[in-house]
């Protein structure tokens, strides 16, 4: 099977062709930094006709998510590049629903993340939690420096809490100067990553509901950065999807 490896600020993703049928076994193989192509999850897109386009992720453990943000800028990007679709008016159908996109003219891709909302009242857990819903569930941690969070202990303490039945995404963000914000993730079924784009968004909406920041906000991650607009209701963020290299990868080991 054929493969395109893209990335997003350093969020990577095997993208293939669908629809297929995709087994959690497969995914994980894939995924794999050693024994497989190495991803953070796998990406499938889907040719749907006029300017829109089907997306489907899984994340590294195989399991399937309602959605990816730097997936969604990758996805536009490569739908664009294969001329599939109107640059400029780019529409890819998620289990979220659909999300409009469009590929800048300098190569950036903005695109509708979701609609962020409070899901509950801050919570303390391995620390004080705020729930936000970006169509799929976030943790937002306010800390001094992320850099010097112990991420790799927290987040999975916070991802796997009873509270989120179904596991939760969980962000540790630092407030700077301005609009502009820091921010390592823990994504749940991955671990930490360096950059998320519906993390980004979560964060983005956590600072300007608790912490006054004033969008839109710069987000920096340990792979780059992310502009997060908010109004309306709605987030949207303008940032990279590159393609890294093509493949073709066996499919007949997993069955």
């Amino acid at each position: 099977m054929d493969f395109v490896k893209m990335e997003g600020l350093g969020n990577d993703f095997v993208v293939i062709d669908g629809p297929v049928e995709m087994k959690p076994e497969r995914v994980r193989r894939w995924c794999d930094r050693r024994f497989g192509i190495g991803a953070d999850g796998v990406l499938e897109i889907t040719q749907l006709g006029g300017d829109r386009i089907g997306m489907r992720y899984w994340n590294a453990d195989g399991s399937e998510a309602e959605m990816c943000g730097n997936g969604l800028r990758c996805l536009a990007r490569l739908a664009a590049d294969r001329a599939w679709v109107d640059p400029g008016k780019i529409t890819i159908a998620t289990a979220m629903g659909d999300m409009p996109a469009q590929v800048l003219a300098d190569g950036m891709v903005r695109a509708l993340v979701g609609t962020p909302v409070v899901a509950g009242p801050p919570v303390d857990l391995a620390a004080t939690v705020h729930r936000i819903s970006v169509g799929n569930p976030h943790a937002v941690v306010f800390v001094d420096d992320p850099a010097e969070t112990d991420v790799a202990t927290i987040g999975p303490q916070i991802e796997q809490d009873a509270l989120f039945p179904d596991r939760s995404n969980v962000e540790f963000v630092a407030i700077e100067d301005g609009s502009d914000i820091r921010m390592r993730v823990w994504e749940r079924g991955v671990g930490e990553t360096l950059a998320s784009g519906s993390g980004a968004a979560a964060a983005a909406f956590a600072a300007a509901t608790y912490r006054g920041v004033t969008p839109p906000v710069t987000v920096s991650l340990p792979g780059g950065r992310l502009v997060i607009e908010l109004g309306d209701g709605e987030a949207w963020m303008i940032g990279p999807g590159n393609v890294v290299f093509e493949g073709r990868v066996d499919v007949t080991d997993l069955g």
